[in-house]
């Protein structure tokens, strides 16, 4: 199952899928009338009233009956469109760190992106008009699940909510201007995330999960979580030293090798690309690449 969310009446709200099939969380127990209406109201709600709606969806999915919806006829978003915090992780694999050169630090390379650049499983990369070499960069994102502040490494797995696919599509010739990379990393539709979260509970081993990314096709990243320099536990131990960590706060956790602007010749996205990246236990994103957005 995924929890996800869904355009419903111009907004969204939390579903859980199986297959084709879908349920809105409010239909799963009508009698609750204080039933959230978006995923991150649901994660808000805590890990046991999560559970109960994850068991009463798959019930519900299992028998086929009551009101479910086909997920052919919504539109999927990305699985949190509205979280307090999206960080990602740079420099998190041993061999993305020696492709691109760089030393690795005694802390994980982090940076921010933002809820403008959030967009479903199957929404449209939009290239900008000011980049001429947009990459891919398959992820594992981890997903919140309660509030979390100075956790240590071996209890940091407890505040997971759950498990998600992140592209994070980079801009590299506006990355690589300055040492923040902030410019090449936030842009509109840059952040395509889902099929929706895989409960934690059915992925208890975060470091031992496939990732491959493909564009047209052809398999372009083939990696393994196991190859984490900075493992999720201790990642989020460390990021909540620093910060407050939110239900709903997604944190993407580095690319392995294989990105397009250290190949020869380089890989960029251009119109009419279709990027999937496919995490094991997860499920696949498909995005099309489609040309600049007029914005006149």
């Amino acid at each position: 199952m995924h929890i996800v969310s869904y355009r419903g009446d111009g907004k969204w709200r939390a579903g859980i899928t199986r297959g084709p099939l879908l349920a809105d969380v409010g239909a799963l127990n009508p009698a609750d009338r204080q039933a959230p209406a978006t995923v991150r109201g649901l994660l808000e709600s805590g890990p046991s009233y999560l559970d109960k709606i994850l068991r009463l969806a798959d019930a519900m999915l299992a028998g086929g009956e009551g009101q479910l919806m086909s997920v052919e006829k919504v539109e999927i978003g990305p699985p949190v469109p509205d979280p307090d915090k999206i960080i990602c992780l740079g420099l998190n694999y041993l061999e993305h760190a020696a492709e691109v050169q760089m030393d690795i630090a005694g802390v994980p390379t982090f940076f921010a992106k933002f809820r403008n650049s959030l967009c479903g499983p199957k929404s449209p990369i939009v290239l900008p008009q000011i980049s001429t070499q947009v990459d891919y960069e398959g992820e594992l994102a981890v997903v919140i699940g309660r509030r979390c502040k100075g956790v240590a490494e071996g209890e940091a797995l407890d505040f997971i909510a759950g498990y998600t696919i992140m592209n994070d599509v980079s801009a590299r010739d506006l990355q690589m201007q300055t040492s923040q990379w902030t410019a090449g990393k936030a842009l509109d539709t840059f952040a395509p995330m889902g099929p929706g979260i895989v409960s934690a509970s059915d992925i208890p081993d975060p470091q031992n999960l496939q990732i491959r990314t493909r564009v047209n096709g052809i398999i372009l990243q083939d990696g393994n979580t196991a190859d984490m320099i900075f493992p999720v536990g201790w990642t989020i131990a460390f990021l909540s030293s620093l910060m407050t960590l939110e239900p709903g706060d997604i944190i993407s956790t580095g690319t392995p090798s294989g990105v397009g602007f250290k190949r020869r010749p380089p890989v960029f996205l251009k119109a009419g690309d279709l990027v999937e990246v496919e995490i094991e236990k997860i499920g696949v994103i498909r995005n099309p690449v489609v040309g600049p957005a007029n914005t006149r």
